[in-house]
């Protein structure tokens, strides 16, 4: 399975640095709320593509067929569970909610950017998974 995942580390590496500036900004902007707000989003969005990845390499070394159904539900999963922490983050009137958003936001974006550019960098088919 780890040969489906050669492309995580990037994307990883990319959200850790990602946290530690929003951490320091939200520290900044909105104190040790936007600190947490900062740490909270980029933590949802980048355990959700590491469960979805995860779950999608788990799929396909199981049996292939199955990553599409796979993929679809850890999706909506993942959709249903960050709506309802929104919801109830937003219905407590917290101060780090703007960071959270922000950080989401970012999180999302960087996440995406980093997995293509390292998805782009891997053959295809890894030499491993090739038989003779």
């Amino acid at each position: 399975m780890i040969v489906r995942l050669g492309h995580i580390w990037w994307p990883l590496a990319a959200t850790a640095v990602l946290a530690v500036v929003l951490a320091v900004v939200g520290q900044v902007v909105d104190g040790r709320a936007g600190l947490l707000g900062a740490l909270l989003g980029v933590g949802l969005m980048a355990g959700g593509y590491l469960v979805s990845n995860l779950a999608i390499a788990w799929a396909d070394s199981v049996m292939p067929k199955l990553v599409l159904t796979v993929g679809l539900a850890t999706y909506v999963f993942k959709i249903t569970l960050l709506g309802l922490v929104l919801l109830v983050v937003v219905d407590k009137d917290w101060a780090g909610v703007r960071m959270t958003t922000i950080a989401m936001i970012c999180a999302m974006t960087i996440w995406i950017s980093a997995q293509i550019w390292s998805s782009m960098r891997l053959p295809a088919v890894p030499p491993q998974m090739v038989s003779d």
